[in-house]
């Protein structure tokens, strides 16, 4: 029973930005609701990873509602990476428009297999839903990606950040054990 209860909360919450979007009245909708701008412009990649995610959801665009699309651009400097991250609620489509990039995703528990390739102008690569992937831009140029997303709202956790920057942070013993390294190396990750 408490599972079932842990369920429908978590059902609530994920669902809240769509009951609260679709409330609106179809009378008062307007062509900006269906309208973004600003995808034609670089993202601000000076930043410890080179790249930035400019991302066009349901919460930038109303009429994305219950359509369960998005969209995203991805800016890369030279050697700039996407981190290893999952998309909860999507799968993920990618194409590069400028440069080249090394992609992969890892799939689950008990293989962990690596499937990975560098793609190139006009190449794509999918990343399936719940799936730790990664884009890393290995060129001396900077790189520019357009992804497609399953959901209007895909959701993004991004590993390293979940793993060593959680409030409060993960137990230093429960890390250390996990990733066979000692306390020093798991303190200064999480610095």
């Amino acid at each position: 029973m408490a599972s079932c209860i842990l369920l429908l909360a978590f059902l609530l919450l994920t669902d809240s930005q769509t009951s609260r979007l679709s409330s609106k009245n179809p009378k008062d909708v307007k062509a900006d609701d269906f309208f973004f701008s600003g995808l034609d412009t670089p993202g601000d990649t000076a930043n410890k990873v080179g790249s930035n995610v400019t991302l066009v959801n349901v919460e930038k665009i109303a009429g994305l509602n219950t359509l369960g699309i998005s969209l995203a651009r991805i800016d890369f400097t030279p050697y700039g990476l996407n981190p290893p991250h999952i998309h909860p609620r999507a799968t993920e489509i990618l194409t590069v428009l400028e440069g080249s990039l090394y992609v992969g995703f890892v799939t689950s528990n008990p293989d962990n297999r690596l499937f990975a390739k560098v793609i190139n102008e006009g190449d794509v690569f999918v990343f399936p839903q719940g799936l730790i992937h990664f884009q890393f831009n290995y060129g001396t140029k900077n790189a520019v990606a357009i992804a497609a997303m399953g959901s209007q709202n895909p959701g993004v956790i991004t590993v390293a950040n979940a793993v060593f920057g959680s409030k409060p942070p993960i137990s230093r013993d429960v890390l250390a054990k996990a990733f066979q390294a000692d306390k020093k190396t798991i303190d200064w990750l999480q610095a």
